[in-house]
């Protein structure tokens, strides 16, 4: 059975723990989702000292915007790109802002759609997130955390990511204007240090099952299926289409 050539890229060594902050924060200014991912990767860290945990901070590199996984002139999420091949571990971060994710991170998703486009193994057509495990992080005031964590995580599923449970972890504040998770002193809430254990334990479980045991699914089987059927699909409607115009009453 092929193996994915993704899985070969992270079967070796330490795990490696890659976590996306889309804060809308250039660096080096004080990051407060930042903060609740150094949490995490302090847990992380505690129950397997040897993983290899990196902090990409999104806004500090010229993302432009598209679909592709190199829109040129200085793009560069090729540089991204190529982390987030080689991560066991992945953990988008983000603010809420207005009630949704930030932009930043929307930004991230539609160019991660690019990955089930243009960038599969050639053998077995799995994308790049084939084989990662993947946590959430969000940080705000008001509302919009579940909604930041429900709408990303199913984007990354659809990217072929795996979920295990009890990996989203998050910090919320009063409504309106107020102090932020590190001001208010987040990292002491029972609940968050709960979650935070949690995540770490079920993400470090999981990716080390998907390091022993890859997906051995043929996505481009199934690919090529669809296309088939979809011919037969458009040849149906251009017949339906050709007999609607030929005996549509006026």
């Amino acid at each position: 059975m092929p193996i994915s050539l993704f899985h070969n890229l992270k079967k070796e060594g330490e795990l490696n723990a890659l976590f996306l902050n889309c804060t809308l924060k250039s660096g080096p200014e004080t990051s407060n989702t930042e903060a609740l991912c150094n949490l995490l990767i302090d847990r992380l860290k505690h129950y397997e000292p040897n993983i290899n945990c990196e902090i990409v901070r999104v806004v500090d590199y010229n993302i432009k915007p598209g679909v592709s996984n190199d829109e040129g002139d200085g793009d560069e999420w090729p540089v991204i790109l190529e982390k987030i091949k080689h991560c066991n571990i992945i953990v988008p971060a983000m603010p809420i802002w207005m009630g949704v994710r930030s932009s930043v991170m929307q930004r991230v998703i539609e160019r991660l759609d690019g990955s089930t486009k243009t960038v599969m193994c050639e053998e077995t057509g799995q994308f790049p997130l084939y084989g990662s495990v993947v946590g959430c992080v969000v940080t705000g005031n008001e509302d919009g955390s579940h909604d930041c964590v429900a709408n990303t995580i199913a984007n990354l599923l659809h990217f072929g990511v795996t979920a295990p449970p009890n990996t989203d972890l998050y910090w919320v504040g009063d409504a309106g204007p107020g102090a932020s998770y590190i001001e208010a002193g987040g990292a002491m809430s029972p609940y968050v240090r709960r979650n935070a254990e949690l995540s770490a334990i079920n993400l470090l479980h999981m990716a080390k099952v998907l390091q022993q045991n890859p997906y051995t699914i043929s996505v481009k089987q199934h690919n090529k299926k669809m296309m088939e059927r979809n011919k037969v699909k458009m040849q149906a409607m251009q017949q339906a289409m050709a007999y609607m115009k030929e005996h549509m009453p006026d």
